[in-house]
């Protein structure tokens, strides 16, 4: 497959909206005692090794909110490491307080666009998967092209997955999702195991924003693909 180089693969456009940095006096506290944490943005691919003090799986969950899926997934799989990243700071003071407060060692966050983190941090097959939950959905029609989950992005992403790796992704959004069935179907190198949406898988944690948007009416659906073995 021949891939775009990385600049015009995913041209500047933004994929999340700012938020004001109001914190809660935990989330303050979170940032104050574990904020050292934090992974830089750097140059060059990240050294697994040196970051988790170990080689194992590695999963990229892009968007972590706060914390409360990442957390708990990284807590039930301890022979996966994972890399949360995300731009919120009060959402990551969220999560860096309840990874000291459970004791989970293989789970490292970052405050970073993903896509720059993709870009220069990543290096090819270096993925054993990818979480995408639940985000910005940008509903206007005029706003569409904000969102993050388009073919570019994913042939920017194809290759740092190791053969047979996954990309797992959840929204309360019924057009963003099916936007997502269509993005992975015209990818040739990923494979689709499900007719459609997946079945909602057992390793993900039933959020408070997932209830919230139940209770709204809005049904939340599953895409599941990996990569083809034979890439």
């Amino acid at each position: 497959m021949n891939v775009t180089p990385s600049s015009q693969a995913h041209p500047r456009i933004r994929t999340f909206q700012g938020r004001r940095n109001r914190m809660t006096p935990t989330q303050q506290q979170g940032l104050e005692q574990f904020g050292h944490h934090l992974l830089p943005m750097q140059p060059g691919h990240l050294e697994q090794v040196q970051v988790f003090g170990r080689q194992a799986p590695l999963v990229l969950e892009i968007g972590c909110g706060m914390g409360d899926s990442t957390v708990t997934q990284a807590e039930l799989a301890p022979d996966i490491d994972v890399l949360a990243v995300d731009v919120h700071t009060p959402a990551l003071g969220s999560l860096l307080r309840k990874q000291d407060r459970r004791g989970v060692s293989n789970l490292r966050a970052m405050e970073a666009d993903a896509v720059s983190v993709i870009e220069t941090m990543i290096a090819p097959a270096a993925l054993h998967g990818v979480r995408i939950y639940f985000p910005d959905p940008w509903p206007k029609p005029r706003h569409r092209k904000r969102r993050l989950v388009q073919l570019p992005f994913v042939r920017l992403l194809l290759p740092r997955l190791a053969p047979g790796g996954f990309i797992h992704c959840a929204t309360d959004d019924l057009g963003y999702g099916q936007q997502m069935l269509q993005v992975f179907d015209e990818e040739a190198g990923l494979v689709n195991a499900f007719d459609g949406f997946a079945p909602r898988p057992a390793d993900r944690p039933v959020t408070k924003y997932e209830r919230r948007a139940e209770r709204h009416g809005r049904s939340v659906v599953d895409i599941y693909v990996t990569r083809r073995l034979d890439l």
